[in-house]
């Protein structure tokens, strides 16, 4: 067959994303914290971005903004011609108490429109804006009256010096804590830290044996059984029946007592006191210590009782991003650059910065109408979980959401990313409401995976030494409550849980009950 060349038209169609699309859609999935983050820098590249004056600032040197975001109001106040003396001040000159000038009783005399509390819904909102700065007054940040932050390796620098008196021993104790984890676990091997000090290696075991018996104590042991063992010895308590029990602790985490017993060589009295002077000891002896910066959640949606008995669904403001487009002074610069020695550039630049400040107030007021569409749909389809708990939480996945919205499953899914909402039954985050369907025994509406795991864990709490429930066991009791579960399920929600076996639990709960029997 000849090659030839040919001429002819094509018309398709195709959805091309612009960068300004793409960054819309990273905005949905975006944390405030980010998002903050985001816009910072977007106001320093745009000089027609600002952010808008915090309450209580009198945003006098912002000129008159065309565009505010649309869930920040303004408020001039009473009479636009008029001063804030004037406004207070009564006619004679001589201040007079608000509520006496306005003849106004700030007492409720409609007490029956107080919001009625949903039946056995806790009140957690109350207690979020009892924080500081949460009843809208002067803010506080928590972190300027938290104390300092003493770290691990702070706490062990105090002691050294005290403990080591030549400047080489200190020089390698440095190196030993530099290689501490967060627990106070050590990771290096003798022979290396040697060798890149150039000492030998009785004198890194040698500081390595003082440093052990710094605060916390256990600190530098490089395993469990050590830091077991380092325990015990400044409790003066590792006598041979113990450091057999330290040596096999994986029989411990078996719950193989009777094997215990035997290398011990102790009775059953002795190796209850034994079992409990090891649940005493700390195994990860630097935990109590700060090792990293902890930031607080702040919720995106507030859910609270409504005066109908329903819910109020808002957005936090803390949260909402404020910017603003100054119109004003993109009408002052573009007169002056048509002025200006290259007015065409100028004209250019002045009318794309506008385009693009324009573009994100739109986004941000969309991404905060999409976040409020999505947390009210939640809210009205785990309706019964806000009032009565976990039990009643109902399966749901993104489907359902967004052909309840008339939006995109990808759309719903950027929103409930790291968002999360501030119930009467505490915090979560948007993707815990979002959970598989078991089968119902009884053919009726299926069950949420997480209140099953919920019943599992229920059922297991309320076991007796003398009657642990196996697997068999628990699969019977929920189908006796309207879960069709298999066994090998059972034991799969069982094991992420971190809950051990039938045959584990029964030696723990039996030990336990001869703890406190002695």
């Amino acid at each position: 067959m000849a090659l030839s060349a040919s001429l002819f038209l094509r018309q398709t169609q195709s959805l091309v994303m612009t960068p300004q699309l793409m960054q819309s859609i990273q905005l949905l999935q975006m944390t405030h914290f980010e998002l903050n983050q985001f816009i910072a820098q977007e106001v320093e590249k745009n000089p027609l971005l600002d952010f808008a004056p915090a309450d209580g600032e009198t945003g006098s040197d912002v000129p008159d903004p065309a565009e505010i975001h649309p869930h920040q109001h303004r408020d001039d106040g009473p009479g636009s011609g008029e001063t804030q003396a004037d406004w207070f001040d009564s006619p004679s000159g001589t201040p007079e108490p608000l509520g006496e000038s306005l003849d106004a009783d700030f007492e409720n005399v409609f007490p029956d429109d107080a919001p009625q509390r949903r039946p056995d819904a806790p009140e957690l909102i109350s207690q979020w804006k009892s924080m500081p700065g949460g009843d809208g007054g002067e803010s506080f940040d928590l972190d300027d009256f938290v104390a300092g932050d003493v770290t691990l390796f702070d706490h062990l620098a105090q002691q050294i010096p005290f403990l080591l008196p030549t400047a080489r021993e200190r020089l390698i104790a440095r190196h030993l804590t530099d290689q501490l984890d967060d627990n106070g676990y050590l990771h290096g091997e003798i022979a290396e830290v040697a060798e890149q000090l150039g000492a030998a290696d009785a004198e890194v075991e040698d500081a390595l044996a003082a440093l052990q018996t710094l605060d916390p104590p256990g600190v530098f042991a490089r395993t469990l059984s050590e830091c077991l063992a380092i325990q015990l010895r400044q409790k003066d308590r590792f006598d041979p029946a113990m450091q057999a029990l330290v040596a096999h602790l994986e029989l411990l985490a078996k719950r193989d007592f009777a094997a215990l017993r035997k290398i011990c060589g102790v009775d059953d009295e002795d190796l209850v006191d034994m079992l409990a002077e090891i649940r005493a000891l700390n195994p990860r002896p630097g935990s109590g210590f700060q090792s990293g910066v902890s930031e607080s959640i702040l919720p995106d949606i507030v859910v609270r009782a409504a005066n109908d008995g329903g819910w109020a669904i808002e957005l936090n403001p803390d949260t909402l991003p404020k910017v603003l487009v100054n119109q004003t002074y993109f009408q002052t610069v573009s007169k002056r650059s048509v002025k200006s020695a290259r007015p065409d550039e100028d004209q250019n630049f002045l009318s794309e910065c506008l385009q693009n400040a324009n573009w994100l107030t739109r986004s941000l007021d969309q991404r905060a109408k999409t976040i409020m569409k999505v947390a009210t749909e939640i809210v009205r389809q785990q309706d019964a979980f806000l009032v009565n708990g976990v039990d009643h939480l109902r399966p749901l996945n993104l489907k359902t959401v967004a052909d309840a919205i008339k939006m995109h499953e990808s759309t719903v899914s950027r929103v409930t990313s790291n968002k999360y909402m501030l119930t009467p039954r505490g915090l979560f985050e948007l993707k815990y409401f979002f959970t598989v369907s078991i089968n119902s025994a009884e053919g009726g509406d299926g069950h949420s995976a997480e209140a099953v795991r919920h019943r599992i864990r229920a059922l297991i709490e309320k076991e007796t030494p003398e009657a642990v429930l196996s697997d068999d066991d628990i699969v019977v009791s929920l189908k006796t409550g309207g879960v069709e579960l298999a066994r090998r399920t059972v034991a799969k929600y069982r094991e992420a849980m971190n809950i051990p076996s039938s045959v584990q639990r029964r030696r723990e709960k039996r030990a336990r009950a001869g703890i406190a029997a002695c």
